[in-house]
């Protein structure tokens, strides 16, 4: 089954596709949101109904320092900082639209000053953080996935949380179990629509 073009290239640094813009509503914890998505970046056009699953199945984070892994055109990280006024949060994907996008929404959401999308390689590298949100690009693979989490997932701070959505035709199951051998312990949250939202905890 071949993925519609333009994912393709969704986890690349500089998509091929041509840059086109497409408004997005996304339901997010009693809110709504009028974002813009874009070709080349995932779910272009849409809320994908993994994330519509986070965020169905949980609550926001209170406040602290939040990483987005693989933020995308910025839904969860922007849902993050327009719920949680406490929060700033620093989003991360190798994508630069999604990461012009991201900020392009913030900036229109009002909460810029809060909120601020990056590649990874531009990022702190002593930041630390309260709580991680991630849809997790799963398709790269599971050996690059597993790089992709354990270079993050040290970044929590002690007592700090990972919460993410797999598809569990995706491996959420057998990533939960690797999680825990990580020193992650990891417990499903809620399991819907053939996703289980995962809580990963740093002792």
């Amino acid at each position: 089954m071949s993925e519609e073009p333009s994912e393709d290239h969704y986890f690349s640094a500089d998509p091929s596709v041509p840059f086109k813009r497409e408004p997005v509503t996304a339901e997010v914890w009693g809110r709504t949101l009028s974002l813009v998505s874009g070709s080349g970046v995932f779910a272009k056009g849409r809320l994908d109904i993994g994330t519509a699953v986070l965020f169905r199945e949980t609550e926001p984070p209170a406040g602290g320092r939040v990483l987005d892994l693989g933020c995308g055109y910025g839904v969860i990280g922007l849902a993050v900082a327009v719920s949680a006024p406490d929060a700033t949060v620093t989003a991360v994907d190798v994508n630069e639209r999604a990461v012009l996008l991201a900020n392009e929404n913030a900036a229109a959401l009002g909460v810029a000053d809060r909120y601020r999308a990056t590649t990874p390689d531009a990022v702190e590298p002593h930041a630390t953080y309260n709580e991680i949100w991630s849809n997790p690009p799963i398709r790269i693979g599971k050996q690059a996935l597993h790089e992709l989490l354990l270079t993050w997932l040290p970044r929590l701070a002690p007592g700090g949380r990972a919460v993410m959505v797999v598809g569990k035709n995706l491996g959420a199951d057998s990533l939960q179990r690797w999680l825990g051998q990580q020193g992650y312990p990891t417990t499903r949250l809620a399991s819907a629509k053939g996703f289980r939202v995962l809580e990963s905890r740093r002792g």
